[in-house]
């Protein structure tokens, strides 16, 4: 991208041009707190040569996933990649404009997202799923105002075991369309249990949650329906589809995913995928695009646009969303590994899971003054140990081992969890890593 500095003229000329009198007029939306007033403490001008050599100094600081025992999930998480990913998603009949306006040259563009889409129905066990969406954590703000939209209510009941950032994505779209949030407290050993009342549109519930329990939430789902509220399921870790019974056999209404663990690497927090399904009978209300099959004038099998219901299509009052998007390559390496394991190699993958964290548990409960909190889990569960947490992975890092997500990290406000660890375990864990993770522990709590 080029560089094209504006003179003071240019500035002035461009303000006028669109009514505004300074530059901090442009950014009048923006939360005072989210301003930062003075300029950062770096350098006014370098050269390009000692910038790269700055950026590359940093980037030496990072201690890549692959190259340690590595344990931290808490929404995005380690797992292996096929080769054959990377190089089915690079084949020109793939290469294919982004967004499929033309059907009839876009057929490509078409198949694969109506497969994504199957595929996304099936294992969230619903009858309906869209062609992606940005990221987990803003399909679960797209399934909370979809909710709104088809009960004619205006709050969203929110358990305390949805994943801090996801509800504060809820809490953002909500503040902004004017509607009302009941965010339950959070607590690592509650159970699964919300209310709703005539005002309540929804139930938001993770599953596995962001401590790694599980439960069935059938009764809940209940609950929510006699109030004439929905039940939306938030999924952080696709592969426990491969495990847990889906959603949608449980009583949800919507499911809300984040794809990241299938197909695309961790990546630097990016970019990732949001999976979004529902029942049919609100499948007008769903944000996003659905493709669908037909057949052409010969009869041949092919496939459009059946339903898009956003901005880019129709007026913008009228679009069930405004932010959602088809993250298209992010979405074809989905389907492309999913393709690659099936049925049984994904039931395959989230035995090796659960197994693999079992044994970390099991390893890491034997550390004295170490306590194992979550009951019942997938790939991912809570430990508290007797020093703070994030004294601890920093300790552990010193150690050559990522050791976790400390919990103060993600609710920086409650005390209770200033010990409490999320610690999780994929098929890429062996078993030399369990034994370091655990010889690492017990150094840093007793050495």
């Amino acid at each position: 991208m080029r560089y094209l500095p504006h003179t003071d003229a240019d500035r002035r000329a461009m303000l006028d041009a669109i009514g505004v009198a300074d530059i901090d007029a442009l950014f009048a939306a923006v939360p005072e707190g989210a301003l930062r007033r003075e300029l950062p403490d770096l350098p006014r001008a370098q050269s390009e040569i000692a910038v790269e050599r700055a950026l590359s100094r940093l980037a030496a600081r990072n201690v890549p996933a692959s190259s340690v025992p590595f344990f931290a999930g808490a929404g995005a998480y380690k797992h292996h990649i096929p080769a054959t990913v990377d190089h089915i998603i690079q084949r020109s009949e793939f290469m294919t404009a982004y967004t499929p306006y033309q059907p009839e040259i876009a057929q490509g563009t078409l198949q694969y997202l109506f497969e994504f889409q199957s595929q996304v129905a099936a294992l969230a066990g619903m009858e309906v799923a869209n062609a992606s969406m940005y990221d987990g954590s803003t399909a679960a703000g797209e399934a909370v105002l979809m909710a709104h939209r088809v009960t004619r209510r205006g709050k969203a009941v929110v358990a305390g075991g949805v994943h801090p950032h996801y509800r504060a994505v809820i809490e953002t779209v909500s503040r902004l369309g004017g509607f009302e949030v009941d965010a339950r407290a959070v607590d690592p050993e509650a159970t699964f249990e919300a209310d709703a009342d005539k005002d309540t549109s929804c139930i938001v519930v993770q599953m596995p949650d962001a401590f790694g329990r599980v439960a069935d939430l059938s009764a809940l789902a209940d609950k929510a329906h006699e109030a004439g509220a929905l039940l939306v399921v938030v999924v952080t870790e696709a592969v426990s589809f491969g495990a847990l019974k889906s959603p949608g056999a449980m009583g949800a209404d919507i499911v809300v995913a984040e794809g990241q663990s299938i197909g695309n690497g961790l990546n630097f927090g990016g970019p990732y995928l949001g999976l979004f399904a529902t029942r049919k009978k609100f499948v007008r209300q769903m944000p996003g695009r659905l493709c669908g099959e037909t057949v052409d004038h010969d009869g041949r099998r092919g496939f459009v646009l059946t339903l898009s219901t956003r901005e880019q299509h129709i007026r913008r009052e009228k679009a069930t969303s405004n932010i959602c998007t088809n993250s298209g390559l992010c979405a074809l390496a989905f389907t492309v590994h999913l393709t690659l394991l099936g049925e049984a190699g994904l039931k395959t993958l989230a035995r090796i899971n659960h197994a693999n964290a079992v044994a970390l548990a099991k390893a890491l409960g034997s550390v004295p003054g170490v306590d194992v909190v979550t009951p019942a889990f997938f790939n991912e569960f809570t430990i508290r140990t007797p020093k703070p947490g994030a004294a601890v992975i920093d300790a552990l890092a010193d150690r050559g081992v990522i050791g976790g997500v400390p919990a103060s990290r993600l609710w920086p406000d409650e005390p209770r969890l200033a010990n409490a660890i999320v610690v999780a375990a994929t098929e890429t864990t062996t078993p030399d890593d369990i034994a370091a993770f655990r010889a690492a522990l017990e150094e840093v709590l007793h050495g």
